[in-house]
């Protein structure tokens, strides 16, 4: 599983946010509040869905562990963030060099995919980790949720091993 290099060009987005780990996952609960309310974003680019992921800039991947705490993004790209309905937040998405994987599977299948990319694919490549920039997956039309024949991209932030 090779990705693809890419670099991203700058993105508006806008969603909804929780705090969790993966031992305490909420990602249930955020896109449940999310998906009847993204309608309202009128200025809404596309159709595709994102899920990011902010960590702590300072972690060191080797120092995450189920508990490590992230803020969990539920967003869509928009043209402006002139109109956040209440209850929703702003995210401007700064542009850069990300690895993109292909995920087919389910998200409860995914572990040995991050297990990979980090432990396998990240150390052996002429990049590092960036975890100034958050981690996204778009969700596009080939994305159904909990089927294992579902398609996203995982974007993973990097630069170039100094």
């Amino acid at each position: 599983m090779q990705p693809q290099i890419r670099t991203l060009s700058p993105k508006k987005l806008i969603g909804q946010r929780l705090q969790m780990s993966i031992a305490k996952n909420l990602t249930f609960e955020l896109w449940s509040r999310f998906m009847p309310r993204r309608k309202e974003l009128e200025n809404a680019i596309g159709s595709n869905l994102y899920s990011l992921q902010v960590y702590d800039s300072k972690l060191d991947i080797k120092d995450f562990n189920p508990s490590t705490l992230f803020d969990k993004w539920a967003a869509i790209e928009v043209s402006d963030l002139d109109n956040v309905p209440v209850e929703m937040e702003s995210l401007e998405l700064a542009g850069g060099l990300y690895a993109v994987f292909l995920y087919k599977g389910k998200p409860s299948d995914f572990a040995p995919t991050f297990n990979y990319i980090f432990n396998e694919w990240l150390p052996n490549s002429e990049f590092e980790l960036d975890n100034n920039r958050p981690h996204f997956e778009i969700l596009g039309e080939k994305y159904k949720n909990n089927d294992p024949d579902s398609e996203e991209e995982v974007w993973v932030p990097i630069r170039k091993k100094s």
